[in-house]
């Protein structure tokens, strides 16, 4: 099933004529253009603010001119690649500026970034100007044909005309250029034109009704492209952009920067904007919307918030943004807030294997196609020919589609709800799991602030299910709280056999959890119901022993419930099997779901044994009880 642009989705005093589209000609001119203007018309009014310093539309216009005009001298023209290599700061935006009047497209690189990233994207961009501050330049890893100086405020000193030439920029042309992390290791640059930039500010402008009265945030890392989207629109519209200077990962402090700071409009990643969310507001906020995406959305809003909760979704394939809708307090509290609409332009088709057309309810891999598709992969023409296919729905030969590689499903009202990536489906005991689906009844338990699910696996070819979850309050909930929590929801092959207690959820540079580097559960980081107790017989020791190493734990306590430490049926057979081998005994699969601990499970051990004792001679006996102790296999 596939969708294009549709209805309008944002909840008044938001809702604006459905008739109105975006448009990709230029005739309203280009983003460079679109600033001048407003330097034309307001050149006092303040395009940027960064804590004290702030920078005029005047000033902003006149520095971008004169830096754009050296950057001609030196080559730079349609689809010339120009580094930017600058931390957050009123010069970034300059340099980002003054690359696109010069005709070029700008690559942002982050200082923080590794050394090894930033030397295989510079290489691979092939970019021959980089721009960057004094102190940033002994830090640079690679040194381009040429090397530009801006001081923090975006000022250029060489020698260059005022105003740069005339450039006759095509929307087929680059506008920027963003590297993701690729599942090679490597990364990826995505080549974005201008078709897709102007389709993003225009689509932007009309749905969120930006007047230059906004003032919008700046937060995203440099390397992210929700920057782009936290600069472009707003400043066309002659708008204020403020630059945070403030801790953006401290949920209160990002509150308090966004009250103090009067913003009406803000973009947040998706776990810090849902902690932002459960925060108390007070009543002087301007914000009057909060958009929100990167990541899975699990929480509706509450009614009490001062401000419109917008969730977004699209890859940097496609321009920042592919779809977008209000969330509701508490909507749909059965499923998952949607990521809403196609927006302008932009056609959405779910697909099976097979690249049909799925019916609505059914799910399938998300497909992209319109105004916001990127060139491709940057000298990588393989991955683009693999990743950007033919569109089989198209009128046009050439039109193309971005194989997105998530998974989603349109909803009764048109909207798409978002279900995880295609390879992050968990396959467990011949079971498919959508780790979405028990992230969203785990993070209703009110002790939980935040989850992910993840399947790790404990041994070869033996996957189990954990959950990393965030307390939300001192008193953490107990294992077994929570699988009952879940498990009264969910089938019990759903059920987590491993929880495990984090402090905060690891987020990579986008504000993404990252999953790759979540710890492996240990006996300290995992959650217990009983306090450990130590083996007291020499039974106990060897079925520890034997139990430890299977469940991929360092230790285990004797009334540790083997069910409740991830155990299954086919780990139990597994066990039944090492007793027999290190005991001679036979267990049944019933008695370790009758005695599913250490404690109780000797108990049984012990009673055969004695049985078996009966019927021995000593030397027998005394050979059993010192055999030694099972290698872990």
């Amino acid at each position: 099933m596939s969708y294009s642009a549709a209805k309008p989705f944002l909840s008044q005093p938001l809702i604006v004529d459905a008739d109105l589209r975006a448009r990709n000609d230029f005739s309203a001119g280009t983003i460079p253009q679109l600033i001048t203007a407003q330097a034309t018309i307001r050149p006092d009014a303040i395009a940027a603010v960064q804590g004290k310093a702030l920078l005029t539309y005047k000033e902003l216009g006149q520095r971008a001119d004169r830096l754009a005009s050296f950057l001609q001298s030196a080559g730079v023209g349609p689809d010339v690649v120009v580094g930017i290599y600058l931390t957050r700061s009123l010069a970034m935006i300059v340099a980002a500026l003054a690359v696109m009047k010069a005709g070029g497209a700008y690559l942002p690189l982050d200082p923080s970034y590794p050394r090894e990233r930033l030397i295989f994207m510079l290489n691979n961009a092939q970019a021959p100007v980089l721009v960057t501050s004094e102190c940033l330049r002994k830090t640079l890893p690679v040194r381009p044909e040429r090397v530009i100086i801006l001081d923090p405020d975006g000022k250029f000193k060489g020698d260059a005309p005022q105003v740069p030439a005339a450039v006759d920029v095509k929307a087929d042309n680059l506008a920027y250029l963003i590297y993701t992390s690729g599942s090679t290791g490597q990364p990826k640059g995505v080549e974005v034109t201008h078709r897709g930039l102007s389709n993003l500010v225009s689509w932007h402008r009309r749905a969120f009704q930006v007047t230059n009265t906004d003032r919008a945030s700046q937060l995203a890392a440099l390397g992210f492209d929700a920057a782009v989207w936290e600069v472009w629109p707003y400043l066309t519209a002659g708008a204020r952009i403020h630059l945070a200077d403030v801790a953006t990962n401290e949920p209160e402090a990002v509150r308090d920067w966004l009250v103090s700071e009067g913003i009406t409009i803000s973009f947040l990643p998706t776990p810090l904007a849902e902690q932002v969310m459960v925060l108390d507001w007070p009543a002087k906020a301007r914000l009057r919307v909060l958009l929100t995406g990167a990541d899975t959305l699990h929480h509706y809003p509450s009614r009490k918030l001062p401000f419109v909760l917008v969730n977004n979704y699209g890859p940097t394939e496609c321009a920042v943004v592919a779809t977008s809708g209000t969330v509701l307090p508490d909507e749909h509290p059965d499923r998952l807030p949607a990521i809403g609409r196609p927006i302008d332009n932009v056609q959405i088709h779910i697909l099976n294997e097979q690249m049909q057309q799925v019916p609505a309810g059914e799910s399938g891999e998300i497909y992209i196609g319109g105004a916001g598709l990127a060139r491709g992969y940057r000298n990588q023409p393989g991955l683009t020919a693999e990743k950007f296919v033919h569109n089989p729905f198209g009128v046009d030969p050439v039109q193309r589609l971005y194989k997105t590689g998530d998974l989603g499903r349109y909803l009764p009202d048109g909207q798409i709800e978002f279900l995880g990536r295609v390879d992050e489906q968990i396959k467990i005991r011949g079971f498919r799991i959508e780790p979405a689906e028990i992230v969203k009844v785990l993070d209703e338990h009110p002790g939980v602030r935040a989850s992910v699910a993840v399947a790790r696996e404990i041994a070869a070819g033996d996957k189990r299910l954990v959950a990393y979850f965030v307390p939300a309050t001192k008193a953490v909930p107990t294992h077994m709280e929570l699988r009952n929590f879940i498990a009264a929801r969910l089938p019990e092959y759903m059920v987590p056999g491993v929880f495990v207690k984090l402090a905060a959820m690891p987020l990579n540079s986008s504000g993404k959890i990252d999953r790759a580097v979540l710890p492996a559960p240990t006996a300290e980081n995992t959650l217990r119901d009983e306090t450990f107790v130590a083996p007291r017989t020499p039974v106990e020791e060897r079925l520890v022993s034997m139990l430890a190493p299977l469940l991929g734990l360092d230790k285990v306590s004797v009334e540790d419930n083997f069910f409740l430490l991830g155990g299954h049926s086919l780990l139990g057979t597994q066990l039944i099997a090492r007793v027999r081998d290190a005991f001679g005994v036979e267990l049944t699969l019933r008695a370790l779901f009758d005695a599913p601990t250490i404690a109780s499970l000797a108990t049984q051990v012990e009673a055969l044994l004695l049985a078996r004792l009966e019927g021995m001679s000593e030397a027998e006996a005394e050979r059993l009880l010192t055999l030694p102790t099972p290698a872990r296999r």
